[in-house]
């Protein structure tokens, strides 16, 4: 996002207010990236930028999580207290907007009334002109369609913030998150690891 002079210096005659710089701006939550959405099964869904006070979904969200789902989005194990420790949820929970996007797909449980983390969708800048792509879908809501939509919604945001292609590493044995990039109009090809696929989507 662009910003102009006038956001930040004073209207006032004479003012010598300086704008601050480019790496102190603190850009505004991009309501913009707000959809709702329903999935196969009719379920409404609300996709999103993931928020700082989303950290204690984010947890929950992680212990919905098979050791198989996450073996095959990080290419190892993880432990589940490694994956929700505070510094790496901070991380993920208060992003840098201009380096990536984390997207989540949230929905009010009718049961409980609270709010709860289905999935998470999000790109990683490389470089100025392309980024790494991954998508998390909660076990027992895989399979509904949810998946296709938040490479959908990732691929959207990516293309509004200017990025010109977006990449993804597959383990070769994922072959349902192949078939979601494929759909989603990624080209996959084996990479020089045979244990992996690339995917490559030109925006």
């Amino acid at each position: 996002m662009k910003y102009q002079l006038g956001d930040f210096v004073s209207q006032t005659p004479g003012s010598s207010m300086q704008p601050p710089p480019e790496d102190q701006i603190i850009r505004p939550y991009p309501a913009q990236y707000i959809w709702e959405c329903r999935l196969k099964d009719g379920t409404p869904v609300t996709i999103r930028p993931i928020r700082p006070e989303d950290e204690p979904l984010m947890v929950q969200f992680h212990a919905t999580l098979s050791e198989r789902s996450v073996y095959l989005r990080y290419f190892c194990s993880l432990s589940l207290r490694t994956r929700v420790e505070h510094e790496r949820l901070v991380r993920i929970c208060f992003p840098n907007y201009e380096h990536g996007f984390a997207l989540v797909a949230d929905r009010e449980n009718p049961q409980t009334g609270k709010h709860e983390i289905l999935g998470v969708g999000r790109f990683s800048a490389i470089d100025d002109d392309e980024a790494e792509v991954a998508v998390l879908v909660s076990d027992q809501w895989q399979g509904r369609g949810l998946g296709m939509e938040l490479v959908a919604a990732v691929i959207r945001v990516a293309r509004e913030e200017k990025f010109q292609r977006l990449s993804a590493e597959i383990l070769r044995d994922n072959l349902a998150t192949q078939v979601l990039f494929k759909k989603a109009g990624f080209h996959l090809k084996l990479m020089s690891d045979p244990s992996s696929v690339s995917a490559l989507l030109t925006l």
